[in-house]
């Protein structure tokens, strides 16, 4: 399935290239002909092309009518809302099994994706992000993250790297559920519903 939308991504690149140029030829009135005064207008086709293919990257290949044939993954950008359950121990050194409330905030475009979490201890900010799926259908988001403790706390959270695989459920409501795993030998789980599109630079209070 990927690379059917591969192929079909470039057929439409190739076309929206002929046809930007030809419609620069329509406008200057030159006539759909190949010859010296066609081929001058090239460097005009290429920007307005990079223009178009700047606008699709950032904003356009959100619009619902791409999503499914051509974009392979839906949007998940914004801020969504949860909770994790760690292994690990909280600030007294006993084992933490209360759930820690968390936002996660993910900023994304047609080819790049980056992930942030916030609670009111730390900040966790992705290092890798990507988006999967698998053969039965189901989407997957799986990111390495740098996790950097408040200074306040740091003498009894260390900063440390770690890496999360979270399922997407769009039904009945869209959220994100999945498990973490640190380089200090913790593991959790992890469960996030989608909040808003705005993106919080910080953990509510």
């Amino acid at each position: 399935m990927t690379n059917v939308r591969v192929e079909v991504s470039e057929w439409i690149r190739v076309g929206v290239l002929v046809a930007v140029w030809s419609t620069l030829l329509y406008i200057s009135k030159m006539g759909l002909v190949i010859n010296w005064e066609s081929v001058k207008q090239l460097p005009t086709v290429v920007t307005v092309y990079a223009t178009l293919s700047y606008a699709f990257t950032k904003w356009l290949w959100r619009m619902p009518l791409l999503q499914g044939w051509l974009v392979p993954f839906p949007d998940l950008q914004g801020t969504w809302q949860g909770e994790i359950r760690t292994t690990g121990k909280d600030l007294h050194g006993d084992p933490n099994g209360t759930p820690i409330p968390v936002i996660l905030v993910i900023k994304q475009d047609y080819s790049s994706l980056s992930c942030t979490m916030h609670t009111i201890t730390s900040d966790s900010r992705s290092t890798a992000a990507q988006l999967s799926h698998d053969l039965d259908g189901t989407i997957r988001m799986a990111y390495n993250y740098t996790n950097r403790p408040k200074a306040v706390v740091r003498d009894q959270i260390p900063m440390h790297d770690g890496a999360a695989i979270l399922r997407l459920v769009l039904h009945p409501k869209r959220c994100l559920e999945g498990e973490y795993w640190t380089n200090r030998r913790s593991i959790g789980d992890i469960s996030v519903k989608f909040r808003s599109r705005l993106l919080l630079e910080e953990f509510p209070i």
